[in-house]
Parts: structure tokens; sequence; C-alpha cells
């Protein structure tokens, strides 16, 4: 059996031979993981303790399709090096590995399934070879600290680690958003807000918190507007242009909940605010004509409505 299609993303392998290990690094120093990188990356490398994404399929020899898969379609879910990811050879080579880089492993036995295996499908004193991508990773170690703490302990903790761990949260719900896992991004951005509701003892300090609060409420009012709750939406669009009332994504924020609440004169307060400070920005720009449609399109049904209820009253008089 020369060819074994598909072996990970993008990537195929010949499996006659694949598990030699042959001029591959290795990584534990007595050939228990070994390493060949097929697609190289420039991105940062993988921190102990680390969330990551990742791609993977794994092989045996003279087997054409792959023991165990993990290729899901979009965004993968996350995983907790040392926790969700219980193969001693991937941890290890993961912690090898850069955000973007896609790589061929050989594991032997100690490093895999053991002397064991993993009857019927693993058999005993395996061999086996993996092809992993690293699609992400997000560095959740100080986050893991802070949430350990007990409240009173958490209220003690220095503000730049604060707002480290506020960051993290906002980078998981960035994460589940852009997998439009929406109700998951929207408990990670409220998770990293009330974080944020720590106090500050200096001006200087509150500036940093603010700056940290902006970006969270601008990502819980865009996530409520994709939950369909523009009510949500606008109370956490205000609430930013507390801390910037010139902010531009704010304002938009606003007038797009107001359309959806049908508050058009509010919806186009807040629309023309934004077009004034980016008179040129599309979004913008479109979201102001569909207020326009949406407007002409309520005054029409409103006439119709109107129309139909007089006739049916002229209707009931004439009876009498």
């Amino acid at each position: 059996m020369e060819a074994g299609g598909r072996a990970g993303p993008g990537f195929s392998i010949r499996l006659r031979g694949a598990l030699r290990a042959d001029g591959l690094e290795d990584i534990t120093g007595d050939g228990g993981v070994r390493k060949e990188v097929l697609r190289p990356s420039s991105g940062e490398p993988v921190p102990p303790d680390a969330t990551v994404a990742v791609k993977y399929s794994g092989y045996l020899e003279d087997m054409e399709e792959p023991f165990c898969t993990y290729q899901t379609k979009g965004f993968p879910r996350l995983m907790k090096l040392g926790v969700d990811i219980t193969l001693l050879g991937l941890e290890i080579g993961l912690l090898t590995m850069k955000k973007g880089e896609v790589a061929r492993f050989i594991f032997t036995p100690n490093y895999a399934y053991g002397k064991q295996g993993c009857l019927p499908l693993i058999p005993k004193n395996a061999t086996v070879l993996f092809i992993v991508e690293l699609i992400d990773f997000i560095d959740s170690a100080e986050s893991d600290v802070f949430f350990a703490l007990a409240p009173e302990q958490r209220a003690t903790f220095p503000l730049q680690k604060v707002l480290k761990v506020a960051k993290v949260e906002r980078e998981f719900g960035n994460y589940l958003f852009r997998q439009q896992s929406f109700e998951g991004a929207k408990d990670r951005y409220k998770k990293a807000y009330s974080i944020l509701s720590c106090s500050s003892s200096s001006e200087a300090e509150q500036h940093q918190i603010d700056a940290s609060k902006l970006l969270v409420l601008l990502n819980l009012s865009v996530v409520y507007l994709k939950l369909e709750r523009p009510a949500q939406a606008l109370i956490y669009g205000k609430k930013a242009l507390e801390i910037d009332e010139g902010s531009v994504k704010a304002l938009f924020r606003c007038g797009q909940a107001c359309l959806r609440m049908l508050e058009f004169e509010k919806a186009r307060d807040f629309l023309v605010r934004a077009q004034h400070r980016e008179p040129f920005n599309q979004e913008i720009n479109d979201e102001l004509k569909k207020l326009a449609c949406c407007y002409k399109d309520y005054l029409n049904n409103e006439k119709e409505r109107c129309f139909r209820m007089f006739a049916a009253f002229n209707s009931s008089s004439k009876q009498k």
C-alpha cells in the first residue's frame, strides 16, 4: 500500500515506510517523539499551560485511513494542554510548534498507547504517526491562576495581571464568536467585563481599565446583535459611549440596535454621528441606506394597515 489519502490539513503521505524516523528531529532525546516540519511558521511558539486549537490525524503503518482524526470544518474547539489532550506524545509535540505550523510526528509506544495498546483499534506496542496543524492558541496560564484564587485574593491581584486575565477571556470570546458560538462568546465577554469591575488607585490606572472595558463592551454589543437581542446591544453600546463618546464603533452598534427595534429617529441620530466622524465608512453608509429603506417600508405598511382598518370600519358602519 503506497498512498494513504489525506493525512491531515492539506497534506498527503506515503504510509509504507512512513513510520521510519530517519532524518526526523528527536525531541525527547530517547527517540520517543520525533518530528518533521511540513509547513513552517513564523508565529509565536506554544507556551506551557496554553489552550490550543488543533487539527490532527493519527495513523498506524499499513492503514490507509486514520484510526483517529480531528478535522472539524471551520474552527476546532479549544483544548487545554494537560487536561483535554491525554496523549503524551501529542502534548510534547504541540509544545514544540508555532501558530500556523503543520508537522509530522512519530510516537513510540511509551509516548502513545503503551504496551497494552487500545484494542481492537490500536495493537499492543504500536508506534503511531500523527499529522498535526496548530490553528491557534491562547496563553491562559495567568487566567488559570486568577480563577483558582478565592474572591478576596483576586481583589489583591496586580492590575496588570487583571488586565491580562480580562484580555484572555476576551480572546476566548473572540474565538467562540468566530465559531458563531454566540452564547459562549457572550458568557466569556461578560466574564471579562466583571473582572474589570475593579477599583483603581489613580487616574492612569482608571484609563487602562476603561480602555479594556471599551473593547469588551463593543464585543458585548455586537454579540447581542447576533443573538437578536437589540435592547441589550443598545445598553452595552451606550455604556461604551460613556467611556468614549466619539467611538464610531459604539455609535454604529447603537444605530444598528435601534434600527432592529424600529426606533428610526434614534437609529438615524447614532448613524449620522458615526458617519460625521467617518464619512467614507462603507458599513455606516450601507446601514443608513438600509435605514431609509426600512423606514419607507414601515410607512407603506402603516398606510396599508390604516387603509384596511378604515375599510373595515366603513363596512361595519354600512351594515348598521
